[in-house]
């Protein structure tokens, strides 16, 4: 018992490292080397954990699994060439434009559509806010209004399938990535539809702060509006079908159908004249620098267990999780706590490599369905995008935003979408057949 203390020190020594910046691969591969060395000088830890180091690098570089992960960020990447948010955008605001609020529903549709076909939070959230966010201010929308709804909806493609955020917390918790992304389709579309359902009480409760637009802005016959959809909705609904159709009608494997997606967003790029070297190479550089991180911050973390186990730390911390009053209402209560508030300080992919690890066996051991297990820690870290100082969607929003927007705003206007996050989740938790209807209908 004496030395007990060794293992959640080492699990606070990392979290002090990543909240001072220090990059998480070398932050958990760091504290791994300097415990190792005090457990060994303490006659507390055996080296010979050290020796299975090699063999999970391995098993790491050959995990099929995780080769979804550049190809999904490829996907999202070669995608954001293609012009087609710039067309859903200007299709949507003029489709939704007559209604108060239409432009901020636009906005919840495309990052719904967007996320579905590429997930990739980054590119949404400056795509529309460099497109929708200028005309909405023009048009006298409230600055809060206008900058929440468009940070709220490029997070929307952390739950809704295809995500690398599913992908990562798939492998975590050892299960079918599959089975996890058909869970998260309900989830993914009650957080769409409560930022429309709020947009439209704000729009109808201050018709001030969502304006529709005037008509010489919207008119646009019948004939060039129906081309219009056409032309900007079909390419995205081909390549969902695509990518989770074949996931989910049991065509293709997640990594199978990354690669399909892959191919279809170069065709789409090509028809849209945006296919060329110089596209190319950049989005084979941006796959190539995130999965590098994400391999990287595997290897760290692979070395973080096992000297972590090797102190007996994961036996410290599932005996408190399984000890903890209210028995597995406790465990959750605690589990996604945790995960919120480090969602405040430190990146999805940190909590995703430190803590669900430690939460997933004990979660095992309480028999709770690991698929939904996956979908609420899914969308829990979605909020971390939107939690200030270190949400990463706000800062997207901030590199874009025209110079009249201060960044309280920004941080203002995320709160009431964080708050629906949050219900959406206690619903989840609440009603776990949301997450388990659509798998059960595959089996």
């Amino acid at each position: 018992m004496g030395y007990d203390w060794l293992g959640p020190a080492m699990f606070g020594g990392a979290l002090v490292l990543l909240s001072i910046g220090y990059p998480v691969a070398f932050s958990l591969g760091g504290v791994a080397i300097l415990f190792a060395i005090v457990g060994v000088s303490l006659g507390i830890f055996d080296p010979i954990f050290l020796t299975a180091m090699p063999q999970r690098i391995f098993g790491i570089m050959g995990n099929y699994t995780l080769l979804a992960v550049p190809y999904f960020i490829f996907m999202g990447s070669m995608l954001e060439k293609s012009g087609i948010a710039e067309q859903l955008l200007e299709t949507m605001g003029i489709l939704f434009g007559r209604l108060r609020g239409g432009l901020a529903l636009a906005v919840v549709i495309v990052g719904a559509l967007l996320a579905a076909s590429t997930g990739v939070v980054a590119a949404t959230v400056v795509a529309m806010g460099l497109i929708s966010l200028p005309i909405m201010l023009r048009y006298g929308y409230n600055k809060e209004l206008a900058t929440g709804v468009i940070v709220a909806s490029g997070t929307l493609g952390q739950i809704i399938p295809p995500s690398v955020v599913l992908v990562v917390l798939a492998d975590q918790l050892g299960i079918s990535v599959g089975d996890l992304f058909i869970g998260s389709v309900i989830p993914g579309l009650m957080m769409a539809g409560a930022f429309a359902i709020h947009v439209i009480i704000v729009a109808w409760l201050k018709p001030d702060a969502a304006p529709a637009l005037p008509l010489e802005v919207r008119d646009i016959s019948g004939k060039a509006l129906g081309k219009r959809v056409i032309q900007s909705m079909v390419p995205p609904l081909l390549l969902i079908l695509l990518v989770l159709g074949s996931i989910f009608f049991g065509i293709a494997t997640p990594t199978e159908a990354g690669a399909v997606g892959c191919l279809g967003a170069i065709v789409l790029a090509g028809v849209n004249g945006q296919l060329n070297l110089a596209s190319l190479r950049q989005s084979s550089d941006a796959t190539m620098r995130i999965t590098s991180m994400v391999i990287f911050i595997l290897l760290g973390s692979t070395a973080f267990s096992l000297v972590f186990r090797g102190l007996n730390g994961d036996r410290v911390m599932e005996a408190m999780l399984l000890n903890l009053p209210g028995g597995y209402i406790g465990f959750l209560i605690v589990s996604m706590l945790t995960i919120f508030l480090l969602g405040f300080f430190i990146d999805f992919f940190e909590i995703a490599f430190i803590v669900v690890p430690l939460f997933a066996p004990v979660a095992q051991q309480l028999n709770l369905d690991l698929v939904w297990y996956g979908v609420i820690i899914g969308a829990n870290l979605q909020a971390s995008f939107l939690t200030p100082p270190f949400g990463f969607a706000l800062f997207y929003l901030r590199g874009v935003a025209p110079p009249e927007v201060k960044t309280m705003e920004i941080y203002r206007g995320a709160i009431p979408f964080i708050l629906l996050q949050l219900l959406v989740l206690v619903l989840i938790i609440a009603f776990p057949g949301i997450v388990s209807f659509l798998p059960s209908l595959s089996t």
